[in-house]
């Protein structure tokens, strides 16, 4: 990713999560937490990965968060000067579950 990949790449992050914080109504929505993006080369499409707090819902989260791309993606156009604003796709961020499993693993072998 270049330099303008990353500044846009942040923006979107920094920005999407004021949107879910303040303009969003859905509860399970209000949960989501923007944890990075990524943005190609030529800035046509982003991943936006995310955690939830309801780790019970995170199927319908991800299929909520998929369908209001288009709203969200007019809504970062209106915030962030950019020519063209790319696509936007949201993954659920699995390295935080990741980390934690790794952290319990250490856990136990410490214990010993």
């Amino acid at each position: 990713m270049n330099l303008k990949g990353e500044r846009v790449a942040s923006a979107i992050v920094q920005e999407l999560g004021n949107i879910l914080l303040t303009e969003v109504n859905d509860e399970d929505l209000k949960n989501v937490t923007i944890t990075y993006a990524t943005v190609t080369n030529d800035l046509s499409f982003a991943k936006v990965y995310f955690t939830t707090l309801d780790d019970e819902k995170r199927d319908k989260v991800i299929k909520d968060m998929n369908n209001a791309s288009s709203y969200f993606r007019t809504e970062l156009a209106k915030r962030i000067d950019i020519r063209h604003m790319p696509e936007i796709r949201f993954v659920y961020d699995e390295s935080i579950e990741y980390g934690t499993k790794i952290e319990k693993i250490i856990e136990e072998i410490n214990k010993d």
